[in-house]
């Protein structure tokens, strides 16, 4: 069971990261946006960790070899997506026959475009995952021509009440604004600045076109240090810390970041605002809006909930679509 990539653009294959690498002096990396991918997985009834795609920007484009494949697509919106010409919709469960084309064109309104394959992907794994880590050059980016190989066929899932190969589960679509909000909590060095609070909560930035998976990298107005304050020693830093350089921008810092590092730490990017965050494209405006570790924290629970309520539905849907048309010839 395998589908052909006709077209790559800089589509990669990742997961929700090494967990097990930080201890062992490795970033994390994984998918950037971490709650589109773990929807991405849940619609199709994967495991949260389950290897996925994760497209960059400019689409993808493969054919279905020779089974009957589910999959779904979350993230950033795109400017054309279909199977065989057919509009494909995101955030839902779409059945795709072997012989099939799937077409999803460039990213608009956010950056990282995710799809899952139920039954997942056979790939190479580091620590107990396929993230690709640049720095040890390992993982899978994908060229045009590449053959992946899938797990699981999945018939077609049809529409219990239509009869009709679609099925809704009214999933809602993340909101991409061109004026990107994301919440921070006070860093480690917040009062050695100056109006940290008035000046980074109140002023905007704008995206570098020199951001990456390591940082994203913001110009705008940003807080000064306290004079007679001595270097800072390199220490563990979090994904999501919010660190000012020497040259007064501000560097968010991704899950390809290194896992020390000597800068000031003003504040630190909550683990919902890191998806917002991950699909800010390059000249786009940013604000940040203070928060606290009760608030975040409640937000993280809550978007859990709605990631695992769609599982549970998917798991149930599933379950009752192909028990009633194939009468147990399928099983899961």
């Amino acid at each position: 069971m395998t589908i052909t990539v006709n077209y790559a653009g800089h589509a990669v294959v990742t997961d929700l990261g090494r967990s097990k690498g930080p201890v062992r002096g490795l970033s994390v990396y994984g998918a950037l946006d971490q709650a589109s991918a773990r929807t991405a997985n849940a619609l199709v009834g994967n495991a949260p960790n389950a290897p996925l795609l994760e497209c960059l920007a400019d689409g993808l484009t493969f054919t279905v070899d020779s089974d009957d494949v589910l999959i779904a697509v979350t993230g950033s919106p795109m400017d054309h997506a279909s199977v065989d010409d057919e509009p494909l919709d995101m955030n839902t469960p779409i059945s795709v026959k072997a012989g099939q084309q799937v077409v999803l064109g460039n990213a608009v309104g956010g950056l990282r475009t995710y799809l899952a394959i139920r039954g997942s992907l056979t790939v190479p794994r580091l620590l107990g995952s396929c993230a690709p880590d640049t720095m040890l050059g390992f993982g899978l980016r994908l060229h045009d021509g590449d053959t992946i190989e899938t797990l699981l066929p999945s018939p077609p899932l049809p529409n219990l009440f239509e009869g009709i190969p679609y099925i809704n589960l009214y999933v809602p679509s993340p909101h991409f604004d061109d004026d990107i909000l994301v919440p921070v909590l006070k860093g480690p060095d917040w009062s050695e600045f100056t109006d940290a609070g008035e000046i980074l909560t109140t002023e905007s930035y704008i995206v570098d076109p020199r951001s990456n998976h390591v940082g994203i990298r913001l110009s705008g107005t940003t807080p000064q240090r306290s004079e007679n304050r001595g270097e800072v020693l390199s220490r563990a830093v979090p994904v999501g810390a919010i660190e000012v350089p020497a040259d007064n921008a501000l560097l968010a810092l991704q899950r390809g970041r290194g896992i020390t590092a000597g800068y000031p730490v003003l504040a630190v990017v909550s683990s919902c605002g890191q998806s917002r965050v991950a699909q800010a494209r390059p000249g786009q405006q940013l604000r940040f809006s203070l928060c606290d570790i009760t608030s975040a924290s409640a937000a993280a629970r809550q978007q859990q909930r709605a990631i695992s309520d769609i599982a549970t539905r998917v798991s149930a849907l599933l379950h009752a679509s192909w028990r009633v048309v194939t009468e147990n010839e399928w099983t899961l």
